[in-house]
C-alpha cells in the first residue's frame, strides 16, 4: 500500500516534491562523485543542502540492494519511520513516534503517503508492491503548506519514473529460498518526438516461511502482481500532460495467529487465564490455526492519474487529476488454534474510492519565489467489519468470565426435560458496517522572500475545510442453525418465562451491546488555518542553519465500531532548528536537527476491557503527547569505490494528558516509542573485474527497546516470558553482493536479509485474552536469493 512532477516551481522547504526528471537528493553516491547535487525546476536550480527541512531519501538501487518489494520490506532503514505490513490491506506507518493502527474508515493517517503527488490516505491502499520506482523520499514533521493534503505527523513520498525518449527496456528475475519468484519488466518506448510511452509490470510470489503444523498450510506467502502504464505528450509552447495507469492484484494468506499458549485437545478449553510463565515461544514455529476458515488477504487496486503542466512567462501552471478504487478484503484466525471451542476470527471488507482535483501556480523574481494552490478531494468508503465465532466459543467465553456455560447448561436442562435439543455446533456471525462520505477544499501558499543575500525567510499558509458524514449499522447476530434449535424450542415452550435468556441468545453478544440494530448517521465539518514559518542562514555556501514553526492539522474524525463515537481534529505544532552542511573537499555531508513538537487529540487504536464485556475491543482514544528528539544523518565517501553512512534519531515522546478509559491515568509517562532508531551501512566497488564492476553492500538497522508503560502489559506491547520478550531491541543485518557490465547491460547478484537471522516477537494481541488464546506474530527468518537483470 505511492509521484511526479517536473515543470513545477517548489519552495525551498519542499523541494523534496520534484520530478524523477531532477537530480536525486544527495547521498553518499553522490557525494562520490565530487559534484554539489542539487533539485531544480523549469527556472530554479537548487543545492539539496539548502532545503531547511529533515528528510531521508532511498533510491532505486538501494531498494534493489535490499531487495525491498514494499515500504515494509526496507523497515528499519530510515530512523524514526516505523512501517508495520503484517497486513498488507491494513497497514500501520508511524515517523517520529505519530501514527495510528486504526484500520477503520472513519479515521485519517497523520503520516500522509503519496504516489506521484496523490494522496494515499486510506491505509487499505497505502501499503503497495513497488513498481518502476525511482526513489522514496520520508520528509519528517508537518507538511502542509504545499501537499494536496495535509500530514500532521510527516510525509511518504513515492515517486516514479517517467516515459522518457530513449528506447528502453528491463528485466529482472530473482530467486530465493522458501520459493521466492520475483519478475518485472519494463519497456520505453518514444513513440514519436511528441509522444512517449513507459510501461511496466512485476509479479511477486513466494510459496511462505511459515507451516501450519496441524494441515501444512503456508503462512507470510506473496502472491501479488501489478502493473504500471505512463503515456507523455509533450505539446506546443513546452506544454506537457502525462497520463498513467497503476493496477495491482494481491491475493494471498492472511496474518497468522501463533498461539502463546499449549495447543488443547480439540473440543477442551484451555487453562484460564493464561500464565504467562508458561508461554510457548512463538519463534519455534508450532502454528496452529482454524481449519474451517478461509483465512486470506485479498486486494484489487486501480488508480488513473492526468497531470497537465503549462509554462507561462508570469510563471507555471499544474493541474492534476486523480482516480483511485480499490476493494480489499481480510479474514484472519484470531484465536491461535485449531479447537472448536476457542474458534473465533475476524474479516473486513472495504471498499475505497477516491477523486483527487490540485491546480498550482509557481513563479520566482528577484526578491521572492512563490507558490499557491488549490485541491479538492472527495472520497466514498464502505467497510464491514465482521467476527465469526461459534456457540462452543461463545460458551468457553461466558464459563471463563462469568463460569456460567451457557449453552452447555441448556443443553443439560434440555436433557433434564427430555428434549431433543443441542444448542452446541452452531455458527454465530456479528457485523459492523460503516459508510463514510468525505470532502476536502484546502488553499495553500508558500513564499520564500530573499531577505539578504544570506537569508531567507519561508512563510507558507494554508486553509483546510473538511466535511464528512459517517453512518453505523450493527445488525443483529447471523446464526441460522441456532434459530432453528431457538424455533424448535419455542415449540416446546423451553424458553417461556425466560424471555432474559431468549434475549441473550438473539442479540449481539461481541459487537456494541448498547448500540441499536437500526442505522445511525452524523455529520460534522471543521475549518483550520495552519501557518509554517521558517528562516535560514548561509554561514557558508556549503554550511546553513535554519529554524522553523510549523502546524499540522486532520480533521476529525469517527470510531467506526463504537456506535456515535467521534473525535476533534488532531494539531500539532513543531519546533525546530538545525544545520546542513557539506565538505566538498572531504566528501563529507553532516546534517542534524533539534526538534519539539506539541501534539494535541492524536487519535490512537487501543485495546480497551470495558466492565461486562466479552471481549476486549479496540477503541479509537484520543490523546495530548509532547516529543523532544534529534536527528543526525551522515554520508563518507573517503576513497575511490568506497561510501558509508549513518543516520540516527533519538526521541523521548510522552503523553502530556491521557487516561485510558477504564484503565490507569498516562500523564507524564513513555508512549512507547523507542528513545535509538538508527542505520548504517558501507557500500564498495571494485571495479575492471571481468570486464565489469562489482560491488558489496552491507546495511544494518537498529531499533530500540519499546518504552513500556502503566498500560503497555495490557496491550502486550512489554512482556517478558521465559523464553521470549516483546517489545524488545531488534537488529537486522542485509548483505548484497553485485556484478556489473561495463556497458551496464548485465546485473547479476545475490542477497542475504536478515544475514544472522535475528527472530523478534512482536504484535502480541490478548484480544482472545477471554477465551484463553493469546496470540503472536514473529519477524521474517534469513531471506536470500539471486538476482539477474538485463537492460536493452
Amino acid at each position: 500500500m505511492k509521484f511526479k512532477q517536473r515543470k513545477i516551481v517548489i519552495c525551498i522547504s519542499q523541494a523534496l516534491l520534484l520530478s524523477g526528471s531532477l537530480p536525486i537528493i544527495a547521498s553518499a553516491d553522490d557525494l562520490e562523485s565530487g559534484h554539489t547535487v542539487t533539485v531544480t525546476a523549469q527556472s530554479r536550480s537548487q543545492e539539496a543542502q539548502a532545503v531547511p527541512i529533515p528528510f531521508q531519501i532511498l533510491k532505486a538501487d538501494q531498494l534493489d540492494k535490499l531487495a525491498a518489494t514494499n515500504l515494509d520490506s526496507m523497515n528499519g532503514y530510515i530512523p524514526g519511520l516505523t512501517v508495520d505490513g503484517n497486513r498488507p490491506t491494513q497497514p500501520s506507518f508511524y515517523l517520529r513516534g505519530v501514527g495510528t493502527q486504526d484500520f477503520g474508515i472513519g479515521t485519517d493517517a497523520p503520516v500522509g503517503i503519496y504516489v506521484d503527488g496523490v494522496y494515499s490516505g486510506k491505509t487499505g491502499g497505502a501499503l503497495m508492491n513497488f513498481n518502476d520506482v525511482q526513489r522514496i523520499e520520508v520528509l519528517k514533521g508537518p507538511q502542509g503548506t504545499l501537499f494536496g493534503r495535509n500530514s500532521a505527523g510527516g510525509a511518504i513520498s513515492i515517486v516514479s519514473n517517467e516515459p522518457s525518449d530513449e528506447l528502453e527496456g528491463e528485466a529482472t528475475l530473482r530467486l530465493g529460498n522458501y520459493g521466492t519468484k520475483y519478475a518485472a519488466g519494463l519497456l520505453n518506448i518514444p513513440l514519436n518526438s511528441d509522444w512517449s510511452l513507459r510501461f511496466n509490470v512485476v509479479d511477486n510470489k513466494s510459496n511462505g516461511w511459515l507451516t501450519d503444523s496441524g494441515n501444512g498450510q503456508k503462512y507470510k506467502d506473496n502472491d501479488n502482481w501489478g502493473t504500471r502504464t505512463a503515456l507523455l505528450w509533450k505539446g506546443p509552447e513546452k506544454t506537457r500532460v502525462l497520463l498513467t495507469w497503476e493496477h495491482e492484484d494481491l491475493h494471498q494468506m492472511a496474518r497468522p495467529a501463533i498461539s502463546l499458549v499449549a495447543p488443547s485437545p480439540n473440543g477442551v478449553a484451555p487453562a484460564f487465564p493464561a500464565d504467562p510463565s508458561t508461554f510457548l515461544d512463538p519463534r519455534r514455529g508450532i502454528v496452529y490455526n482454524d481449519t474451517n476458515a478461509n483465512n486470506v488477504e485479498t486486494r484489487r487496486y486501480d488508480g488513473f492519474t492526468l497531470k497537465i503542466e503549462k509554462p507561462f512567462a508570469w510563471g507555471d501552471f499544474t493541474s492534476t487529476t486523480a482516480y483511485r478504487h480499490f476493494k480489499s478484503f481480510n479474514q484472519e484466525d484470531e484465536d491461535g488454534t485449531n479447537n472448536n471451542v476457542t474458534f473465533l476470527n475476524t474479516a473486513n471488507r472495504e471498499t475505497n474510492t477516491t477523486w483527487q482535483q490540485e491546480f498550482k501556480i509557481a513563479g520566482k523574481n528577484d526578491t521572492a519565489d512563490w507558490l499557491g494552490g488549490i485541491s479538492f478531494y472527495k472520497e466514498n468508503a464502505y467497510q464491514d467489519s465482521q467476527v465469526n465465532t461459534n456457540t462452543d466459543s461463545y460458551d468457553t467465553i461466558t464459563n471463563n468470565m462469568l463460569g456460567f456455560p451457557l449453552f452447555t447448561t441448556l443443553n443439560g436442562a434440555a436433557a433434564q426435560n427430555g428434549l431433543p435439543l443441542n444448542f452446541l455446533g452452531n455458527s454465530w456471525q456479528e457485523n459492523m458496517m460503516n459508510n463514510g462520505s468525505y470532502q476536502s477544499q484546502a488553499i495553500y501558499g508558500d513564499v520564500i522572500w530573499h531577505l539578504q543575500p544570506k537569508w531567507n525567510l519561508t512563510t507558507g499558509l494554508r486553509v483546510t475545510h473538511d466535511s464528512k458524514t459517517f453512518s453505523w449499522n450493527y445488525p443483529n447476530r447471523i446464526a441460522p442453525g441456532l434459530d432453528s434449535v431457538i424455533t424448535t424450542a419455542n415449540q416446546y415452550g423451553f424458553f417461556n418465562g425466560q424471555s432474559q435468556a431468549l434475549a441473550a441468545l438473539t442479540q449481539n453478544f461481541f459487537v456494541d451491546g448498547s448500540a441499536p440494530s437500526t442505522a445511525m448517521s452524523i455529520k460534522k465539518s471543521w475549518t483550520d488555518t495552519s501557518p509554517r514559518v521558517v528562516l535560514d542562514y548561509h554561514y557558508t555556501p556549503d554550511i546553513m542553519g535554519y529554524a522553523s514553526v510549523t502546524k499540522g492539522y486532520q480533521s476529525g474524525g469517527f470510531n467506526s465500531v463504537s456506535m456515535g463515537a467521534q473525535f476533534q481534529p488532531e494539531d500539532v505544532w513543531n519546533y525546530e532548528v538545525g544545520i546542513k552542511s557539506y565538505f566538498k573537499e572531504a566528501k563529507l555531508m553532516l546534517n542534524a536537527s533539534l526538534f519539539h513538537y506539541k501534539f494535541t487529540n492524536l487519535q490512537s487504536l487501543t485495546l480497551v476491557q470495558a466492565p461486562g464485556a466479552p471481549i476486549p475491543a479496540y477503541q479509537v482514544t484520543n490523546s495530548d503527547q509532547n516529543a523532544t528528539g534529534i536527528d543526525l544523518d551522515a554520508h563518507w565517501a573517503p576513497m575511490r569505490g568506497l561510501k558509508l553512512y549513518g543516520n540516527l534519531e533519538y526521541i523521548d515522546q510522552k503523553y502530556a494528558n491521557y487516561i485510558v478509559q477504564n484503565g490507569p491515568d498516562l500523564s507524564g509517562q513513555p508512549v512507547g516509542t523507542p528513545r535509538f532508531s538508527a542505520a548504517a551501512g558501507a557500500d564498495y566497488t571494485w571495479n575492471d573485474v571481468m570486464h565489469g564492476n562489482v560491488n558489496l553492500s552491507i546495511q544494518h538497522a537498529y531499533t530500540g527497546a519499546t518504552r513500556c508503560n502503566a498500560n503497555s502489559a495490557a496491550q502486550m506491547a512489554c512482556l517478558t516470558a521465559p523464553t521470549f520478550s516483546i517489545g524488545s531491541a531488534q537488529n537486522r543485518t542485509d548483505l548484497h553482493l553485485g556484478w556489473q557490465s561495463e556497458d551496464r547491460r548485465w546485473n547479476v547478484s545475490m542477497y542475504v536479509n536478515n544475514v544472522f537471522d535475528k527472530r523478534y516477537v512482536f504484535d502480541g494481541s490478548p484480544i482472545t485474552s477471554v477465551l484463553g488464546t493469546p496470540f503472536a506474530s514473529i519477524t521474517a527468518p534469513r531471506l536470500f536469493g539471486v538476482q539477474v537483470k538485463v537492460r536493452m
